[in-house]
């Protein structure tokens, strides 16, 4: 399945969005998210962007016939990826939690939330290209698609944010390290706050069904606020994406018994099988080590014959034994090494 960007000129009246979504769906396709992206025309109708999932083999220029059938104007097209899926306004709240910590990362933050990139101007580069002003810096932002009026106030805003930051003066940003998976992508890595729990929140549930069940033994589509709270406290590691806007891991290590620790990760599903989970349990296991823990434990379902295989990849040795239905995994770790 591929994930296309859609923009389609919607009228505001009764039905219409009913009527776009039917379109849509008799092409084959679904909608996995929509959002207005342009302010209203002098004909009534708004600008709304469209992330659309075509099956395998399907033709995404059935979908635009589909709905310009339909009597809804299409005025974009263009492939879409999976880390796109995270819901905008929490996109928005991160990268704005992002710029109080560090204003100076606001010319990264506001790329991302135009899912933009810095350009050179005088380069070669993308089809259009819109000039910013941070403080005495001209930014340039560009991208396949045109920029809407809307979307440029939301990015005027979170600059506004970070020069009034500035002038106060900002808080130290939290200690991160970047992580260079196997595939060439890039992460953060840095311990988890409290207010991070929005993200976490977000991660969750763009999970699929079976990944929350690896992770929570349930496909719970819904965390409550407490156990959010639970997960990004004590020590938590959370992977986000390179430009800090969206989680995609979280690794738990949480107290057990005396001298051991229960481990657990959550990797969202469009980063599985890019080695993000090993590096994020080898990570858990240093951190435990350091800790004065001796022994690593976590739970599986009976099928689930892929932790076991994490266990190894991330240099680990597990004995299991099976617990009312439940498989119990047990590591020891090594004694870290100490300095005279």
């Amino acid at each position: 399945m591929a994930l296309w960007r859609v923009h389609v000129e919607l009228e505001d009246r009764p039905g219409r969005l009913g009527e776009l979504a039917t379109a849509v769906g008799d092409a084959g396709c679904n909608i996995i998210s929509l959002h207005v992206v342009g302010e209203p025309t002098d004909a009534g109708s708004v600008t709304d962007e469209l992330l659309v999932r075509v099956p395998d083999g399907g033709n995404p220029a059935d979908l635009v016939t589909a709905v310009e059938q339909a009597g809804i104007p299409c005025t974009l097209l263009v492939r879409a990826d999976a880390t796109e899926l995270s819901d905008p306004a929490t996109t928005a709240l991160a990268l704005a939690r992002m710029v109080a910590a560090d204003p100076g990362s606001a010319p990264r933050a506001v790329a991302t939330m135009l899912r933009a990139r810095l350009v050179d101007p005088g380069a070669d580069g993308p089809a259009h290209v819109h000039g910013l002003r941070v403080g005495g810096q001209q930014l340039h932002l560009g991208r396949a698609w045109p920029f809407t009026a809307t979307e440029l106030s939301r990015a005027a805003a979170l600059l506004e944010l970070a020069a009034q930051i500035e002038l106060r003066g900002a808080t130290p940003a939290p200690a991160q390290r970047t992580l260079l998976l196997k595939d060439g992508s890039e992460v953060l890595l840095r311990a988890a706050t409290a207010s991070d729990a929005p993200l976490v929140g977000a991660m969750h549930a763009i999970c699929s069904p079976h990944t929350r069940r690896s992770r929570f033994l349930s496909p719970t589509a819904r965390l409550t606020p407490e156990a959010l709270a639970r997960l990004v406290g004590g020590g938590a590691i959370l992977a986000l994406t390179a430009d800090g806007g969206s989680a995609v891991a979280l690794a738990n290590v949480d107290p057990d018994e005396p001298g051991t620790a229960v481990v657990a990760l959550l990797v969202a599903d469009a980063w599985q099988g890019r080695g993000l989970g090993t590096a994020l349990l080898r990570m858990a296991a240093e951190t435990a080590a350091e800790r004065g823990v001796s022994e690593l434990v976590a739970s599986a379902r009976t099928e689930d014959i892929g932790s076991t295989k994490l266990f190894r990849r991330a240099g680990l040795l597990p004995c299991a034994e099976i617990v009312d239905g439940t498989v119990r995994l047990r590591a020891s770790l090594p004694v870290p090494a100490t300095t005279a």
